[in-house]
């Protein structure tokens, strides 16, 4: 639970910050307060980053990023992050199995798709510096953006622990010098229907306050037929953000505060075979579903706040605090066999809280640039379900079946880091760093059966419980070191070659769903005690240790600009969690279920990332008239060296990496024309990406084949007002991006068999179909 410490920090910020309002925008971890700012000139394509803390060209950065700013994602008709995935080598952004606004991220082959408390991310996700500690509410809209950037690769030295992946950094827009009010409207298919208005002024030379609200509206892409007027992947949010800024040279203040309000209807699955006990056939349109479970409405709040603080100290010393709170509850009804019986039913309650302190002493000379800092995260996560058997229990006269997990997961993380550049030479530099990070954790897993239906957390009941299977409280500390060092030759001012070396973790913990009555007597004394359980529960960090070879370019004037990088990446002591059926009685049917944890692999994760953009031609059709092309190619290599199953048996030529296409492209144009007094821009864009696998174990299924995602916009644009249609996935292609399996065979001849509940539970969720919106904004 929240200790005082988090409670005073979260009673000042979120008091001070209710004055001003709030957006959908969300709280981080660590870093800096400004990572990788993309800028573009007038004549070129000169690309200013920090993500090391100071302004950089992304040319001599020796890091893998992509920076995308947010002139670009209005143009091209960018709605949520997830969206940036098929425009960066190497990543994978998801909306999660069963939730509209759960983000699941994978760069480079590492991330994590399971959102229960106790399991941590691999993919770092900032707002404004401040770190995400959870998933849930995490797909964020994208309106009001500066730019987005996504670092591939451990970011473990300046960003810490759950960055063994990568970062992704969304950055909110800083308020501008003068007066500012902004409309912007979009009108779609599906009844989509967004609004969002924005308000900034200038109430001193130095201080500045705003606001925004969003209101965010869709009609589903299919409907519930078995409950009457609810529609699927629908959507129903409101968001807000307010911002005060304080700037009068060496000192700047921003205080932020956001809300996000998700009432969309559940988002459920379709069948992707017939049901087996009833016989329920696969419906036609894969975004309908016959999910019954309503015991619980979908709903999603998320609030939090932000300060950030620099004092420029002299001219070489900077002094940046980072203060962040953040909040979230959700309930959500998820139907994993999307049939009108409780066959296998899960209504879920997440809540989770965080408060984050950060403090950088940043130094900058001539051949000496650097940081050092501390950090402090203190969160816990709750996360409560009911996984209803009803079918399995009426056949085993157990009416009502439910077996019920409480997962109550707290962490406490600090750490002390620092990073160096020394510049050896005009054209050769080093740079040093790395981070201690103590990460404590502790976990509360009861896990309880019931007979005669839903327990109370989703109202009155009147199940009885008849076994507690698990009631376990252990706490473990985690220590990690991980370094960074890289060494930079730029042969002129346009070249960077360069070799890094970085290291990332993902902490450890305790699973969420395991079973203290399934532990083993692992220390051999001829009893299943507390430190049997405890050892059988627990998982340790997994760490990748990452070299990359790179070299950036910035050619013909900085009209073309490149990065190629080649990587490796050893990857060890890989969590593998899982759940699987169990029987509990010996009557040969699964009655419940075990989550089942190791740090059972390892891996070789290996690839190559080119991408670039290029300004083609310039004022070929008159002043102003340009066309610039981008594109981004990544080929990944990922492997198990080991994999070691339940039984002990290693069957790593049996396994593969999920959420991982080998294969990932993306090309895209933008030709700008003049045209009255503006400027009308035609885009498009072709995202590619190769077969993928939704779990370690195959399944013909649920994997996706390679597919490609086209889309186009036209947009016009003049002093004070713009007006675009966009048209997103012309072709209509269906793939699937999430999904559910709790069946043996199905390949080969063999008949499906459930292997929990009795329909045999194999459930897809699809990424959006085609869609086409209108977008105007007016700028006053």
């Amino acid at each position: 639970m929240p200790i005082p410490t988090r409670r005073f920090a979260a009673t000042l910020l979120i008091g001070t910050a209710a004055c001003v309002l709030g957006t959908q925008p969300s709280l981080a971890q660590d870093a800096g307060s400004d990572a990788a700012a993309a800028t573009e000139d007038d004549g070129g394509n000169i690309i200013i980053v920090t993500a090391r803390r100071r302004d950089e060209r992304i040319t001599d950065v020796p890091i893998s990023i992509t920076a995308i700013g947010g002139e670009k994602l209005s143009k091209s008709g960018t709605l949520e992050l997830t969206e940036i995935g098929q425009e960066v080598p190497n990543l994978t952004l998801e909306v999660s199995r069963g939730t509209n606004t759960t983000l699941t991220a994978f760069i480079r082959g590492v991330g994590q798709q399971d959102p229960v408390a106790g399991f941590e991310a691999g993919v770092g996700l900032y707002v404004d510096d401040v770190y995400l500690n959870r998933p849930q509410a995490a797909v964020l809209d994208i309106y009001d953006v500066e730019r987005i950037e996504v670092l591939r690769g451990p970011q473990g030295t300046l960003y810490g622990r759950n960055t063994i992946g990568g970062a992704i950094k969304y950055v909110t827009a800083r308020l501008p010098d003068e007066t500012l009010l902004k409309i912007r409207g979009t009108y779609g298919s599906y009844d989509q229907a967004d609004l969002i208005v924005t308000a900034s002024t200038p109430l001193t030379d130095s201080l500045r306050v705003g606001a925004s609200g969003a209101r965010l509206s869709r009609g589903g892409f299919g409907d519930n037929l078995n409950l009457s007027g609810v529609e699927n992947y629908n959507k129903d949010v409101w968001a807000a953000r307010g911002t005060v800024e304080f700037d009068n040279g060496p000192l700047f203040i921003r205080l932020s505060g956001d809300y996000v309000k998700d009432n969309s209807e559940a988002r459920q699955g379709t069948r992707l075979i017939p049901g087996l006990f009833s016989g329920a056939p696969v419906l036609d349109d894969v975004y309908d579903t016959r999910a019954g479970l309503d015991i619980v409405d979908q709903q999603v709040e998320a609030y939090g706040g932000a300060l950030n603080i620099a004092l420029e100290l002299s001219d070489t010393i900077t002094l940046k605090s980072i203060t962040g709170y953040r909040e979230d509850s959700s309930t959500t009804p998820i139907d994993f066999d999307s049939l009108p019986a409780a066959d296998l039913d899960v209504p879920a309650i997440y809540e989770n809280e965080q408060f984050s302190q950060e403090l950088q002493l940043l130094y900058e000379s001539d051949r000496l640039n650097g940081v050092i800092g501390v950090y402090y995260l203190d969160a816990s996560a709750f996360t409560a379900f009911d996984v209803a058997l009803f079918n399995t229990g009426a056949l085993i006269n157990l009416p009502g079946l439910n077996a019920q997990t409480l997962g109550d997961v707290d962490t406490e993380t600090w750490s002390i880091f620092g990073d160096f550049t020394y510049d050896i030479t005009e054209r050769l530099s080093i740079s040093l760093g790395g981070r201690y990070t103590s990460d404590k954790r502790t976990s509360r897993v009861l896990r309880t059966t019931f007979i005669g239906g839903f327990s109370d957390l989703f109202g009155p009941s009147t199940a009885v419980p008849i076994a507690v299977t698990s009631d376990f409280d252990g706490s473990e500390t985690f220590k990690e070191f991980t370094p960074r060092a890289s060494l930079s030759f730029r042969p002129d001012d346009n070249h960077n070659i360069y070799f890094t070396y970085s290291r990332g973790f993902k902490g450890g913990g305790f699973d969420p769903r395991g079973q203290t009555s399934a532990a083993p007597d692992l220390d051999g004394d001829g009893d299943v005690d507390f430190d049997d359980q405890f050892e059988f529960l627990r998982f340790a960090p997994e760490t990748v240790n990452s070299y990359e070879l790179g070299w950036k370019a910035s050619l013909l004037d900085n009209r073309l600009n490149i990065g190629l990088a080649i990587f490796k990446g050893d990857y060890d002591d890989v969590q593998i969690p899982g759940s699987v059926g169990v029987d509990t009685n010996g009557d040969g049917i699964n009655d419940s279920f075990i989550g089942i944890t190791s740090n059972a692999a390892s891996a070789d994760v290996n690839g190559i990332e080119f991408e670039g953009n290029a300004l083609v031609g310039r004022d070929f059709a008159g002043t102003g008239s340009r066309f610039t092309v981008n594109w981004a190619l990544g080929y990944l290599d990922a492997e198990y060296n080991t994999f070691i199953d339940a039984f002990g048996n290693d069957v790593a030529d049996q396994r593969v990496f999920q959420n991982t296409p080998e294969f990932t492209g993306h090309m895209g144009f933008d030709l700008g024309l003049p045209v009255a007094s503006g400027t009308v821009d035609l885009l498009g864009s072709v995202s590619f990406r190769s077969d993928a696998s939704q779990f370690e174990v195959p399944n013909p299924f649920l994997d996706q084949d390679g597919f490609a995602l086209v889309d186009a916009s036209i947009v016009y644009t003049g002093d004070r007002f713009s007006i675009g249609v966009h048209g997103k996935n012309l072709f209509d292609k269906r793939y699937i991006v999430a999904g559910y399996n709790f069946v043996a065979g199905g390949t080969n001849g063999q008949p499906f068999v459930p292997t929990l509940g009795l329909e045999g539970t194999l459930t897809g969720f699809y990424g959006n179909p085609r869609q086409f919106f209108i977008t105007g904004e007016v700028r006053f």
